[in-house]
């Protein structure tokens, strides 16, 4: 029988806003400043993890808005460097929207809060990572949308996705085949 592992918890804001037909996500640089990231941190012991999450948004992006009181989804994401001797360390971080009514500036120098488009955002986030953990970053865009849009929230653009463009293609050729 093998033995539990049990990775250290960190919370997430995925901060977003309405943007006419779709919405936008606010990203923060890493504290490195090379690559994009959720407002996230550890947790504490006198927040619950909600007000966790809502803490890092304010500090890290200066979001403020209406945090979701459970999280939405769980993903991997490291921290450190592979080079060192302690190497990466991969934390578990419980993701929970936030819906941004306004900002200011944030209490963190250099993160640079940035507004992205979903399909930006994506791209953002799997800049300069490792494929599984660019994955892990892309699938947490793809279920706030999922999300967001089951609860009438938003309407998804798929207009502009790969496999929409690909079908699209097909059905052209198809059309033109039996004509």
């Amino acid at each position: 029988m093998g033995s539990a592992r049990f990775l250290p918890l960190q919370v997430a804001a995925v901060c977003y806003r309405k943007c006419g037909a779709s919405f936008e996500f606010l990203l923060v640089n890493t504290s490195t400043g090379d690559r994009w990231i959720f407002p996230k941190g550890a947790t504490a012991r006198r927040l619950s993890h909600t007000q966790a999450a809502e803490r890092e948004a304010l500090e890290e992006a200066g979001a403020v808005g209406v945090i979701e009181p459970q999280h939405f989804h769980l993903y991997l994401q490291p921290k450190g460097v592979s080079r060192l001797r302690n190497g990466i360390q991969e934390f578990v971080v419980k993701a929970f929207l936030l819906q941004v009514s306004h900002t200011q500036p944030p209490q963190e120098q250099k993160r640079n809060p940035t507004w992205f488009s979903v399909g930006d955002a994506r791209s953002a986030l799997a800049m300069g990572r490792e494929a599984k953990y660019a994955a892990e970053l892309r699938t947490v865009i793809d279920r706030a949308v999922e999300r967001l849009s089951a609860e009438g929230r938003i309407v998804p653009d798929y207009s502009r996705a790969p496999t929409y463009r690909i079908w699209r293609s097909l059905l052209r050729l198809l059309r033109l085949n039996f004509l």
